[in-house]
C-alpha cells in the first residue's frame, strides 16, 4: 500500500512550490494572486504571502495552480 500512497501523492502533489530560474520564478499550487502590477506581484498560499518585486515584471503564464513570473526581479519576500 506504500508504494500506491507513495504515486498517488507524486501525482496529486498539493504542497507548495517555488522554483527560481534567472528572472523568472516559478510558483506551484498557490491560493490566489493578491496583487500584481510591474513592480509588484504578491502570491498568497494558505495563511502567507509570497511578495515579489522588481521591474517589469510579467506574469507569463497562468495556470489554475501555476504561475511564472518574469522580469528583473529585485526581491523575494516570504511572509
Amino acid at each position: 500500500m506504500s508504494l500506491i500512497n507513495n504515486f498517488r501523492s507524486y501525482l496529486l502533489d498539493e504542497e507548495f512550490k517555488v522554483t527560481i530560474i534567472e528572472n523568472k520564478i516559478d510558483i506551484v499550487n498557490y491560493d490566489e494572486i493578491g496583487h500584481f502590477d510591474s513592480n509588484k506581484v504578491i502570491i498568497r498560499y494558505k495563511d502567507k504571502r509570497l511578495i515579489i518585486k522588481g521591474n517589469n515584471l510579467v506574469v507569463s503564464r497562468l495556470l489554475v495552480d501555476e504561475v511564472l513570473v518574469t522580469g528583473n526581479i529585485k526581491n523575494i519576500e516570504f511572509i
